[in-house]
């Protein structure tokens, strides 16, 4: 008798993108530490918990202890994104973090969300120049080129929040710790923001053209006092 066996592979469940405040710090201080600070890099308990509680670069200021940080780390290795480091030469435990081995990012987009984990919502422009040490955007469209495709990984990594009156950017936000629900007032003022900035563009390309009519009027007016002074 022929036994069969079930070789079906069984459905791999999305990646539930659901950090905690802590656990963002922590991979944040992680990625960036590994980029900026390669020398230094995985990082002991105690460097990591100085790395998250900095006040340089991050965006809200946090004094997390020990527990919590190795609370976070227990997370974060659950989900695959971060662990001790392996072969470390070292008696003192050291992290580091695993994104590459799930996402497989380019450094762009890992510079862009390291920047979003460690100082919440950001503008492209603000982006392009808090990224210097990690990654040297040439241009702006080079930003808005990784946001793209951040946002366009399943699960989505990041988003575009409406923008606010009187700004000329669009702030994105990072998804790690989940979707976040934009209140309808801000909804509401994005949408007449970028009303009022169409509506301005459009009056200015009025007024130029207005400019234009006027200057064409005063050209032929020029033109037609010449041509009467030959016969006066």
């Amino acid at each position: 008798m022929v036994e069969v066996y079930n070789l079906s592979i069984p459905e791999t469940k999305a990646m539930e993108l659901s950090l905690t405040e802590n656990e963002v710090r922590v991979l944040g201080s992680l990625i960036e530490k590994d980029i900026t600070t390669p020398e230094y890099y995985p990082l002991s308990l105690n460097a990591l918990v100085n790395a998250c509680n900095q006040k340089s670069n991050r965006d809200p200021f946090m004094q997390l202890d020990e527990n919590a940080v190795r609370e976070a780390l227990t997370g974060l290795q659950e989900r695959r994104m971060a662990g001790p480091a392996g072969g470390a030469d070292s008696r003192v435990t050291k992290y580091e973090h695993r994104l590459q081995e799930v996402f497989n990012f380019t450094r762009p987009e890992i510079a862009v969300l390291c920047i979003l984990l460690l100082r919440g919502p950001q503008t492209p422009g603000e982006l392009r120049g808090r990224t210097e040490r990690m990654h040297r955007f040439e241009a702006l469209d080079d930003v808005q080129s990784a946001l793209q495709k951040l946002m366009q990984r399943d699960p989505a990594l990041v988003k575009v929040l409406p923008r606010q009156p009187g700004t000329k950017e669009a702030r994105w936000i990072h998804l790690m710790a989940g979707d976040v629900a934009v209140p309808e007032s801000l909804r509401v003022a994005g949408a007449m923001a970028d009303h009022s900035s169409a509506g301005g563009e459009r009056v200015a390309r009025l007024e130029e053209e207005v400019a234009a009519l006027r200057r064409e009027l005063g050209e032929l007016k020029d033109q037609l006092a010449r041509f009467r002074q030959q016969f006066e």
